[in-house]
């Protein structure tokens, strides 16, 4: 399971390269992705966390975002922190 996480972290971040928001899913990784306000230093304004499973679930598309919002699954902070438009992640997704 942490293999998948990562990877698709790491997808994450090539879809939506830059460092403005956080993308927590402990403790199998973290990347930063989202182009727009570079964090440096401390608690990042914008801090995307789940778990493993949650997270597989957003990126297979099996759980949607409003979903797991609703159910306590994902918390979002911070202004940019709504990936929903990048979800679920598709290989064949245009970049």
């Amino acid at each position: 399971m942490a293999t998948a996480v990562r990877f698709t972290l790491e997808e994450l971040a090539e879809v939506a390269p830059g460092h403005a928001v956080e993308v927590r899913v402990p403790p199998a990784g973290a990347v930063q992705c989202v182009e727009g306000p570079r964090h440096t230093r401390g608690t990042p304004p914008n801090v995307v966390e789940t778990d493993p499973q949650t997270w597989l679930r957003l990126v297979t598309g099996s759980m949607t975002w409003q979903e797991a919002r609703a159910a306590g699954a994902v918390s979002a902070s911070g202004d940019r922190a709504d990936v929903s438009h990048l979800l679920p992640l598709q290989a064949a997704r245009e970049r």
